[in-house]
């Protein structure tokens, strides 16, 4: 009777020792049973800006799979700038059962098909860096935009030749006509484009609120292209020569191909250059002086955020308090001035 009795009482110990372990097994064995699928459209994979973006969002996944024993597969596939193309990606991605899809849409006014598509199969979409407007993305409360405060980037680009015409021999350095104005000349991202369109106006009107008249030479649009930038560039110096002051870029690519332009040319001294991203080769320039300035789109930053955000959504896992979602639909991050001064 006694050993039955401790076979009884051990019986209940190993009972309540499993039950008292059952929640944390079943805690792990849910941890490892979850997973996303990612799904990354970019508008043109050899865009140096975007392939920084992927490459971190990339990155920013292995780090979150470590952390969280969540399995997170990532696929990305580039358009090559053909929305056409960028539609069938879209399509395939939904059709293979993807959770989320994460868009940098070629045409911004070319929607329709995308959100279609997403929202009769229930996949969230996350655009990027190409913002949509905002009656498109008001179609579908599943629909959400991650990118930066573009209006700053176009002011900081002007307050970046103000900064350095500030001064008593500041504005003397550039104006080599003395005539009182900058001489400039505008390369364009891409026609229609909302962050061109933006960087353009922006960047001059705030140069001429701090008091800095301009007069435009030239713009031309060479499609955040180095290569194109680099053959405009040569071309304005041909006509223009010595007369340009200012270089304004909508990104450090088209900066650094009238950087390229102009050496070639043998220009000295270097006007003023301004580009936006931050790239490491655009604050390499701008370390060696070559480049006025440069204004950094966080790429890191919005990498992170649209990663949390699709985890959200898919996992149902809590946004960290640094990102914020606003009108459940728009994370925005903030741009930051380099400067050679401030490196």
């Amino acid at each position: 009777m006694e050993k039955a009795t401790r076979g009884i009482a051990l019986c209940l110990c190993v009972l309540l020792c499993l039950s008292g372990c059952s929640g944390s097994f079943s805690e792990d064995a849910s941890r490892r049973d979850r997973q996303i699928k990612i799904g990354v459209c970019a508008y043109d994979q050899f865009d140096t800006f975007i392939s920084t973006i992927v490459e971190a969002f990339k990155n920013a996944a292995k780090q979150k799979e470590l952390d969280t024993g969540i399995s997170i597969n990532v696929e990305v596939v580039g358009a090559g700038g053909k929305q056409n193309v960028q539609n069938d990606q879209v399509a395939d991605f939904i059709d293979r059962e993807f959770d989320i899809l994460c868009v940098n849409i070629v045409d911004r006014t070319d929607t329709t098909m995308i959100i279609d598509k997403a929202k009769s199969a229930d996949v969230p979409v996350i655009f990027f860096n190409r913002e949509l407007v905002r009656e498109d993305l008001e179609r579908w409360d599943k629909l959400y935009y991650v990118g930066a405060e573009t209006i700053r980037s176009g002011i900081m680009q002007g307050e970046i030749v103000a900064r350095l015409c500030s001064g008593e021999d500041g504005m003397a350095l550039y104006d080599r006509n003395g005539d009182g104005k900058l001489q400039y000349v505008m390369l364009e991202g891409e026609a229609g484009h909302q962050d061109a369109l933006i960087r353009t106006e922006y960047s001059v009107s705030a140069i001429i609120e701090e008091g800095i008249q301009v007069e435009k030479l030239g713009n031309e649009i060479a499609n955040w292209s180095r290569a194109q930038a680099q053959t405009k560039m040569k071309l304005w110096l041909e006509k223009l020569g010595d007369r340009i002051e200012l270089v304004l870029a909508n990104n450090d690519d088209m900066a650094l191909g009238a950087l390229d332009a102009l050496e070639e040319y043998g220009a000295d001294p270097l006007p003023i250059v301004v580009g936006v991203d931050g790239t490491p080769e655009a604050k390499q320039a701008v370390e060696e002086g070559t480049m006025g300035g440069t204004v950094v789109n966080d790429a890191e930053g919005q990498a992170k955020a649209m990663l949390e955000l699709a985890c959200h959504l898919g996992l149902g896992t809590e946004l960290p308090e640094d990102i914020v979602l606003a009108d459940d639909t728009y994370i925005r991050l903030p741009h930051t001035i380099v400067m050679k001064e401030n490196k």
